[in-house]
């Protein structure tokens, strides 16, 4: 028990400490590389409540994808670090007020929690023995919440298809491909037989007026 609060101590600290780096790191790779890192932390954390597969999903897809693909997208970026310091005065009151909201709101949050018992009731619904964690919540999502889970899925699915559509530009000067023209060509459309006489080159005449 010792040794779990020890590494639960050491994991948080150091993801707290790297979130707060995000922030005030002055050069955005090193801010994706602090994301990473607090990534990596979460998933100790994970993996100390016993939910592997939470810990897996945050190594695999934040860290293998979405932290990668910030790091490749910010490196290639001409990236201004004055205007970047300049937008940071400009918009420092608004953000000293959400930080004093946000503070606010943590201690009160604190003080409520100490004023009352605390309970260590489960509320949950327990996991069935011999069933493994990823198990477990596949079976809880695939069958008491899978009308929610498909909802997810479909609202990522418009956004998805609503950021191609805002994105999307049509070249007038770029041939495309039609399908269901291609489709209805036939042989006599499609092909025509040229006889050429020996010694032409096969080649349609140029029509008269056009040098």
């Amino acid at each position: 028990m010792a040794l779990t609060a020890v590494f639960f101590y050491l994991f948080a600290t150091l993801a707290v400490a790297s979130a707060a780096m995000v922030i005030v790191a002055k050069n955005p790779v090193h801010a994706v590389l602090f994301l990473i890192l607090v990534f990596f932390n979460a998933a100790g954390l994970f993996v100390l409540l016993n939910a592997e597969f939470l810990a897996m999903l945050l190594v695999i897809v934040y860290v293998g994808a979405v932290a990668v693909l910030f790091l490749f997208v910010v490196m290639m970026l001409d990236v201004d670090f004055a205007e970047l310091r300049a937008g940071f005065i400009k918009n420092a009151p608004i953000g000293v007020i959400v930080g004093g909201v946000v503070l606010a709101e943590l201690i009160a949050l604190f003080v409520a929690r100490g004023a009352g018992p605390v309970t260590t009731a489960v509320k949950g619904s327990p996991v069935p023995s011999g069933v493994s964690n990823t198990e477990a919540l596949g079976l809880i999502i695939y069958t008491k919440y899978v009308f929610f889970f498909q909802a997810a899925g479909l609202i990522l699915l418009v956004a998805m298809i609503g950021a191609i559509v805002l994105t999307l530009q049509h070249r007038k000067a770029v041939r495309r491909q039609s399908i269901p023209v291609q489709v209805a060509r036939t042989p006599a459309n499609a092909m025509a037989v040229v006889k050429v006489a020996p010694g032409e080159t096969g080649m349609p005449a140029e029509p008269k007026g056009q040098g």
